[in-house]
């Protein structure tokens, strides 16, 4: 047998390939960034901190992870780039040393209402394989048991030419079993709609009856239904005959000609399920979501029982238990029921089953059921979903980059998040976390801190090292890495109390509660144990309650601070005032755009498989507005030098001397409440960061009408120096009289709280009981629950 022969001659120094031990980042501009040069250890756990908008995600996401992707990407022959996105070089001069970086952020999982725990993470498919082989009845492959896949059938003849004038024709059929349920197509809820709150009835199609949001009376819509030639136009929707009315609320669809141009025409109902009901609730606009809320009441599914599956995918089953009850099960629970069964011809396929459910359990995630619809995760369970398929993976030197993976975690959990940081780490990957938590950054090898500031103020390194450096480095978060709230020495009486009786919301167990008003209230414990369950879904609904949640506010590069709070329109109407000309032409959406670049400000040229190059627009210089539009003056400013303009220095500008308007201004004066007075008021939603959006969020949401705010974790993305500023706007809140109901695991949060709500004892079924209710004080000298000894050793009582 041959064998390799080695030599006894030392090696004279390292490998040349064990030098690449860093990534370098030289010249880095993206977004606020002002030349960022940097060397990042790899196999390392390198945390990244400072202020939100300090330009933390813009080098670690929008540089590094971006730039990784890009170049996997260009690996591809030009055939596949086609069907990929089109990513751009990030503005840079030298990136070096990169390995494939898979990224796990924030976003919300997809929101498609077919779309859930399971599907999302394969777990589905391999329940769908196994009950598919076990399953007794066997009713078919897997596809029968997906709520997502509908029974088909057909039959027909096709002619076969066989020249020579010889001509067959051979019959076919074709049929699919899937386990969709026909009745709700496997969404699990039936609608049904209250007609009076789309349409006035005594009005005709002439007065604009609609109540509907964009049936406006000139719009495209509107027309079609008008104009289609089935109704009279001047004749009350109420006298309409069955005839007419059944064409006017069910119609299918059909073309229509108006003015020359062919439409499709269809009833009113059938539009409103494919245009509105076909979305998850969670992803709709505000104004799109309260109308639903209105007129659409969603109840469960009477034929599937709100299980999404067909009567023949319920009735196969592996012992007692089919695949709607395995899905309905909670994962740590399903995780026992999977590893009991013994079945050696579909061992590989229980063994990676067990895995995935054994990693829900070991994140924290083993209260989620696999039915639960990936719209309703919060932005921390959605990340914690997607790091499943990570763990236990065999790739290394791989460069993971996460945005906060603390989010949404009771301080009891987090130290769970961190070994699996670790775990990551030391099989050798790169780790790079986006992170304002000291209890994370304190397992960092390596510190990066950025600053000083936030949008122009920041975008530079203060400071790389140890976590005992940045202590000592007198930058922001050096200064406040210590910072502990204390315990209120009084707390406000409330003034009254909304009672919440028999709650049992999803895990809650027949909760009763009186939530105080008046004061400022946290509602806390463990990641699911029930928090939201009791706030969101048991309050009285009753007049009056404003509540913030963790959805994330959209927009495109057109949207803009300015456009997202409101406040353009009173500056439009300012400037329109002033110069005696239509509010519309200060618009870069509308007749104010340039034409050239139609209010972009840039010029996209189309490369094919490559980025589209963005350049700025020659007509407007990048201002958006005709030439025209910027001859109006308000205060001796042009429309576009006053979306240039910083939040603070408008907040001057609208407040007093010729410009003065105290609708502009009081928007202004609410997002330099909430620390946004840096941001331009032009500047494009897409560029902020995930501080920035749930702090302009919060600004708009204190515009409205309500004596009770209900803020679900205002503190995400906020740093220890922002937080103080969030407690002073609660307090400025409840002293103006409001009551502010607060779900929070912040302990700086709780520990300015008047009263605390504490919701547990675990996640799940182990959950949903108040096991807690009383003064910040009273829970730490308690220590009864784990929220207690954490706040405890937070003050350092």
């Amino acid at each position: 047998m041959s064998k390799a022969t080695t030599t006894d001659r030392q090696s004279p120094g390292p490998h040349v390939a064990d030098s690449h031990d860093v990534i370098r980042v030289h010249g880095a501009r993206e977004n606020n960034l002002r030349d960022v040069s940097i060397e990042i250890p790899k196999r390392r756990l390198t945390v990244f901190t400072g202020v939100s908008g300090s330009g933390k995600s813009s080098l670690v996401f929008d540089t590094i992870a971006a730039e990784s992707q890009r170049l996997i990407n260009e690996t591809y022959s030009a055939f596949l780039q086609g069907f990929m996105p089109n990513l751009a070089r990030p503005e840079v001069d030298v990136l070096d040393g990169l390995t494939t970086a898979i990224a796990v952020d924030q976003q919300r999982m997809g929101s498609d209402p077919r779309s859930t725990v399971g599907t999302a993470t394969d777990a589905n498919a391999m329940l769908r394989i196994l009950f598919s082989r076990l399953g007794t009845p066997h009713i078919g492959p897997p596809g029968a048991f997906s709520f997502n896949t509908a029974s088909v059938s057909a039959s027909g003849g096709f002619t076969v030419d066989r020249g020579a004038d010889k001509t067959r024709t051979e019959k076919v059929s074709f049929s699919r079993t899937g386990g969709m349920c026909t009745h709700c197509e496997g969404r699990g809820t039936v609608s049904d709609i209250d007609l009076t709150q789309l349409y006035d009835d005594s009005k005709s199609l002439s007065e604009d009856p609609f109540t509907i949001p964009t049936y406006t009376g000139g719009g495209w819509v509107v027309r079609v239904i008008a104009e289609s030639g089935f109704f009279d136009k001047d004749k009350p929707i109420r006298e309409y005959t069955k005839k007419e009315r059944h064409d006017f609320l069910y119609r299918e669809p059909v073309k229509v000609k108006i003015n020359g141009v062919n439409l499709t025409y269809e009833g009113l109902i059938p539009k409103l399920q494919k245009t509105f009901l076909s979305k998850d609730r969670e992803s709709m606009q505000p104004h799109i979501r309260a109308f639903v809320d209105r007129a659409v009441t969603f109840t469960r599914c009477p034929d599937c029982d709100g299980t999404r599956l067909s009567e023949l995918a319920r009735s196969s089953k592996i012992g007692k238990v089919n695949i709607a009850d395995a899905c309905a099960m909670e994962i740590r629970d399903l995780a026992e029921w999977v590893r009991g069964l013994d079945e050696p011809s579909v061992a590989p396929l229980l063994t990676k089953l067990q895995h995935t459910l054994d990693s829900f359990v070991e994140i924290g995630l083993g209260y989620l059921s696999l039915d639960r619809a990936s719209g309703t995760l919060s932005g921390g369970e959605a990340q914690r979903t997607k790091m499943i398929r990570h763990l236990g993976s065999s790739l290394t030197d791989v460069t993971y980059v996460f945005d906060e993976p603390s989010i949404g975690l009771h301080p009891h959990d987090i130290q769970r998040m961190n070994n699996l940081l670790l775990r990551l780490r030391d099989k050798g990957n790169t780790v790079l976390v986006v992170e304002h938590k000291p209890e994370t950054i304190a397992i960092a090898d390596h510190v990066v801190d950025l600053g000083p500031g936030a949008g122009t103020a920041g975008g530079t390194v203060c400071f790389e090292g140890t976590l005992e450096g940045l202590r000592g480095s007198g930058t922001v978060t050096g200064r406040h890495l210590d910072d502990r709230a204390k315990i209120k020495a009084t707390v406000r009486k409330p003034t009254g109390a909304l009672e919440i009786r028999g709650a049992s919301a999803n895990n809650l167990q027949g909760v009763d509660v009186d939530v105080p008003l008046g004061v400022l209230t946290v509602v806390t414990g463990v990641a699911g144990s029930g928090k939201s369950s009791l706030v969101h879904g048991s309050l009285p609904a009753e007049g009056g309650v404003v509540a913030i949640d963790q959805t994330p506010i959209r927009g495109s590069r057109r949207s803009n601070p300015a456009t997202y709070t409101g406040l353009a329109d009173p500056i439009r109407k300012a400037f329109a005032k002033a110069n005696g000309v239509k509010p519309a032409l200060f618009s870069a959406n509308s007749e104010g755009a340039c034409p050239t670049c139609n209010g972009a400000g840039v010029i996209y040229t189309d490369l094919a498989i490559m980025q589209s190059v963005a350049t700025p627009c020659e007509e407007c210089e990048g201002r958006r507005f005709e030439a025209s539009v910027l001859e109006y003056r308000l205060g001796g400013r042009d429309i576009s030098e006053v979306l240039a303009m910083p939040v603070t220095e408008a907040e001057e500008f609208f407040g007093t001397g010729e410009a003065r308007t105290p609708a502009a201004h009081k928007i202004l004066e609410r997002l330099a409440d909430v620390g946004l007075g840096y941001l331009t008021l032009g500047q494009p939603l897409t560029t902020l960061s995930g501080g920035e959006r749930q702090r302009l969020k919060l600004a708009t949401h204190m515009g409205e009408k309500g004596g009770v705010y209900v803020l679900d974790e205002p503190t995400t993305g906020l740093h220890l120096a922002d937080v103080e500023q969030l407690l002073g706007l609660l307090d400025r809140l409840v002293d103006s009289g409001k009551s502010v109901i607060v779900i929070e695991h912040h302990q700086a949060v709780m520990a300015h709280a008047d009263w605390i709500i504490d919701l547990g004892p675990g996640a799940g079924h182990d959950g949903g009981r108040i096991v807690f209710e009383g003064t910040p004080a009273d829970l730490v000298e308690a220590r009864s629950t784990l929220t207690g000894e954490h706040l405890a050793a937070y003050v350092g009582a």
